[in-house]
């Protein structure tokens, strides 16, 4: 393009144009457009810049139509675009424009640094990280001199000029603070703390002076700033804090985000519009958990920031069951041999393990050396979690051969949209470049507080285009144009400031505005945010992630935080072939119903080990199973318990109706038997069975099987104290009976005739039901004390079955029930013992053979009965006692009385009395003719003597 007047040039212009549009007159600047063949480049930026004009309460159509005549009159009709597309274009086409004046201007000194001090009614300074020095910490230093800082941060600058924009966009509004000017007044800090000490004492000097004065009381001290907007790092605001808040000075940091500063105690007057790094440190954990990323290494930065970081990611990593297989602190740039030493050997071990997730917390210039060591020595791709601090860091983005590294994921802050901002820096580039506006600022206000604190920022002044453009990429600067706005807030609130205006008293002190700023709400370009009672903000954050496209990577949001973790899946990209999801887990998953059994010291390191049946996993991270109420159950590799079902010896069980069959049949022939005996009553062979005493035997027996049908079925207390006696009387009588019968063959058989007839009298008659009584009571006395000592109980066991209660009666003292059977079997015994030693006598009945039987088929069922009840499942014990007595009767049944049924029904004619009842010399009554009473001698027959 070349001008039609030779001394008209394109800085000229552009720089005219967006001078007089900054100080409010661009109807001064269009014109000058007029005198210069600017075609295409000044139509558009002036057109920007107007349409940026126009958000802050300038009319656009009256700013448009002047510069629309003006290029009208230049070329002819052309169309002029709206304000959204103007401030589009302010974003790419003022960026030519830009490049062209810094281009063109590039051998003189810009007089950006003279742009960070601006007088008003209230001044708030500013510490931010414009330049780095190359000679780091206080270790070299012998003298207190200055620092140089030598290296440009554009970072830095651009937090500065949000500070600069939010000031000056207050100055020009009135809904906060209408008649008032805020000023500014912003130094470099350099990222060290020897030099952000320095302006911090400037900050606090007493108003009019340079001096700190001592007094006892500064509750009257008025400094020179109300409040102070920084510093940006953790490291920095541990020490400024402390100073700060020893005068209760408001300081709002816009990006130290260390936990430890949430404490009220140690820094009383520090806030900060960033969140804290706890929460960040959380969404970074549910990030990982929710990705089932469980081995992952830690690795911060050798400051306080990584130091800080690394400790609390390390303590909520484990309370979410992740292990931190390596960790480690990359030191700072010009660390000495063992500290690079160590990150080799760091890098080593997480590319030699199976970890591949690393969470690294660290500044920007640790993280570049990091992945500078990572890049030279080969390491594996591997997924990256960033930290805020380094996610979008030039300096990171910059670094030959990042690709390399795999995939790159982290938390970046929320804030409201600053469309603006790009072209407001670039506005500021423009007029720092223009000779006229810095002699004003020379004349203006001279910088007497940059003799005592040092240049402001001299690296500021020779910049070029490249050194802010990656920056304005990606810019951060809503938290630091933020912190003016909660600062100017909180004034508002003290001086009770209207649309009107605020109120005339005297000149607030800081103190003062810390009182209103405690748990206040204000919003900042629509987006509404509070400080907490820690002075922290919520806005949340969203997750980045690093897509390649060449040079540097874009930024796809692929999820969020705030309070609870939002992922979109399907929109990440990850560096495995196929784009699979990277595992990194020291063990694989354990599958459902199974518990982690821990090997060696990490947690995350582990056997998958089942649940057994009667336990549970409550819980995917439970390292033991969790064992079930006593009322539930559970089957193995379960997720919960079952409530148990209760059961019993059931009366439809195919066991029980077995067992009942039988008691039919036992308790049939029973009946049968008694039936023949009571008819046949007369009979030689039931005299010879005991006459009466035999049905008495019989009815007992028929009650023993009776008694059985209280085992099955749901028991009840009364149940279980009537089971053993109802059964064990029954069956005394019945063998006190046949004792009785026993006896009798055993004296007639064996003792001497004079002997035999001397007992006789007491075996039979009533003396006889009297031995029959005392057996009963005896057994009785066992019973009663039994079920006084140890009653029998209804009890829900819950062990013996695995889902379901067994309800049962409960026998407290085995040896109490085994005393139960004490008195039947000793009358079993001796009844055995009587029978088996008689001799048979030829031509008579041998009643002795078939009593031994009978107490044989006895011994063998109960002797049985003590195994088998011992070893069956407990659920049927009550079926064994119940097959027992059944069993038993049927025994004594089957050899004793169930032949004499035979004889009785089939040979009647073949039942002689001589056969049963005897009629031999000296046998007056006959062998074994026991018949209840005396025998009568007319009516027995008598042996002939030869």
């Amino acid at each position: 393009m070349e001008p039609r007047d030779p001394g008209c040039t394109t800085e000229r212009a552009w720089t005219s144009c967006l001078t007089g549009w900054q100080v409010g007159s661009p109807s001064l600047a269009c014109p000058l457009a007029l005198h210069c063949n600017l075609r295409t480049l000044v139509p558009q930026l002036c057109r920007a810049a107007l349409a940026h004009e126009c958000e802050h309460e300038y009319e656009l159509a009256g700013t448009l139509e002047h510069c629309n005549t003006a290029w009208l009159t230049l070329s002819g009709p052309t169309h002029w675009p709206s304000p959204s597309e103007a401030t589009t274009a302010m974003s790419g086409l003022a960026l030519l424009g830009l490049s062209v004046l810094l281009g063109l201007g590039a051998g003189a000194p810009l007089c950006l640094s003279r742009q960070l001090r601006m007088q008003g009614d209230y001044v708030l300074g500013g510490l931010f990280p414009l330049g780095a020095a190359e000679d780091t910490g206080l270790g070299p230093r012998t003298q207190p001199n200055t620092t140089l800082c030598t290296r440009f941060s554009s970072l830095g600058l651009l937090w500065a000029l949000a500070m600069k924009m939010a000031v000056e966009e207050i100055n020009r509004g009135s809904a906060l603070l209408p008649g008032l000017r805020l000023g500014h007044d912003i130094f470099d800090t350099c990222s060290e703390p020897v030099v952000a000490m320095k302006p911090s004492l400037v900050f606090m000097a007493e108003a009019g002076s340079c001096d700190i004065a001592a007094y006892c009381d500064y509750s009257r001290y008025q400094p020179r700033v109300l409040a102070v907007v920084g510093p940006d790092s953790t490291e920095l605001a541990l020490i400024t804090g402390k100073l700060f808040g020893f005068f209760l000075m408001p300081q709002v940091s816009y990006g130290a985000s260390a936990d430890q500063l949430s404490n009220r105690k140690a820094f009383p007057s520090f806030f900060r519009t960033v969140p804290s790094d706890r929460v960040q440190v959380t969404a970074v954990v549910e990030l990982l958990h929710a990705l089932q990323w469980n081995w992952v290494a830690a690795v911060g930065s050798d400051d306080e920031y990584g130091r800080q970081g690394l400790s609390l990611f390390s303590s909520l990593a484990n309370a979410r069951g992740i292990c931190i297989a390596h960790e480690g602190l990359v030191p700072a740039a010009g660390a000495h041999g063992l500290q690079l030493g160590a990150v080799q050997g760091l890098l080593h071990q997480v590319n030699q393990s199976r970890v591949q997730v690393v969470v690294l917390f660290s500044s920007a210039r640790a993280a570049r050396a990091l992945f500078s060591f990572s890049i030279r020595f080969g390491l594996a791709p591997k997924v990256w979690v960033a930290s805020e601090a380094w996610l979008t860091s030039a300096q990171v983005l910059s670094l030959p051969g990042l690709a390399q590294v795999g995939t790159v994921l982290g938390f970046l802050q929320r804030g409201a949209p600053m469309p603006d901002f790009p072209s407001y820096v670039q506005a500021r580039l423009a007029l720092a470049a223009d000779p006229a506006f810095c002699a004003s600022l020379d004349a203006g206000q001279p910088d007497l507080e940059g003799h005592m604190a040092g240049p402001r920022c001299p690296q500021c002044d020779r910049i070029l285009l490249e050194d802010v453009s990656a920056g304005l990429l990606h810019h951060r600067a809503f938290a630091a144009y933020a912190a003016v706005y909660s600062v100017a807030q909180a004034l508002h609130n003290t001086l009770l400031c209207d649309a009107l205006g605020c109120p005339p008293r005297a000149p607030v002190q800081p103190w003062q505005l810390l009182e209103n700023m405690y748990n206040m709400s204000f919003r900042v370009r629509g987006l509404p945010l509070r400080f907490d009672a820690n002075g922290n903000v919520d806005t949340g954050y969203d997750l980045k992630l690093w897509v390649w496209r060449d040079p540097e990577p874009e930024l796809r949001t692929v999820g969020g935080f705030d309070g609870r973790l939002q992922l979109q899946l399907p929109q990440m990209r990850w560096h495995t072939p196929g784009n699979v999801r990277p595992v990194s887990q020291c063990s694989r998953q354990c599958q459902e119903g199974q518990v982690r059994r821990v090997k060696g010291f990490h947690s995350c390191c582990y056997d998958c080990m089942d649940c057994k049946a009667g336990s549970y996993q409550r819980s995917p991270d439970d390292l033991f199973c969790t064992p079930c109420a006593q009322d539930q159950w559970s089957p193995d590799r379960s997720l919960h318990c079952f409530p148990r079902r209760p059961r019993c010896l059931a009366w439809g069980e195919p066991t029980v109706v077995l067992l009942l069959a039988l008691l039919g049949l036992a308790l049939g022939l029973v009946l049968a038997a008694l039936g023949l005996f009571v008819r046949h009553r007369d009979s030689p062979l039931v005299q010879a069975s005991g006459g009466p005493r035999a049905c008495f035997g019989l009815a007992c027996l028929g009650l023993v099987c009776l008694s059985v049908l209280l085992l099955p079925g749901w028991p009840s207390p009364a149940g279980c104290l009537a089971q053993q006696p109802l059964l064990h009387l029954p069956l005394t009588g019945c063998l006190s009976t046949l004792f009785l019968q026993a006896a009798e063959i055993f004296v007639e058989a064996e003792l001497p005739p004079s002997w035999a007839d001397r007992l006789r009298g007491h075996l039979q008659g009533p003396r006889a039901w009297l031995a029959v009584l005392l057996a009963v009571l005896v057994e009785a006395a066992l019973c009663t004390w039994y079920l006084a000592a140890f009653p029998p109980e209804v009890a829900m066991d819950w062990q013996v079955l695995p889902t379901e209660v067994l309800v049962r009666c409960r026998v407290h003292s085995w040896v109490g029930f085994g005393l139960v059977h004490a008195a039947p079997g000793v009358l079993a015994s001796l009844c055995f013992l009587g029978t088996f030693l008689v001799h048979r006598q030829p031509g008579r009945y041998d009643g002795a053979r078939s009593l031994a039987f009978a107490m044989l088929a006895y011994f063998i069922t109960w002797v049985s009965f003590v195994p088998l009840f011992t070893n069956v499942h407990v659920a049927y014990q009550p079926a064994v006692q119940m097959g027992t007595s059944l069993l038993c009767v049927l025994g004594i049944l089957a050899t004793f009385h169930l032949p004499k049924c035979y004889l009785l029904l089939r040979q009647p004619a073949g039942n002689p009395p001589e056969f049963f009842l005897g009629g031999g010399p000296g046998s007056a009554s006959g062998l074994g003719g026991s018949r209840g009473g005396a025998h009568d001698p007319a009516t027995s027959p008598q042996c002939t003597q030869t």
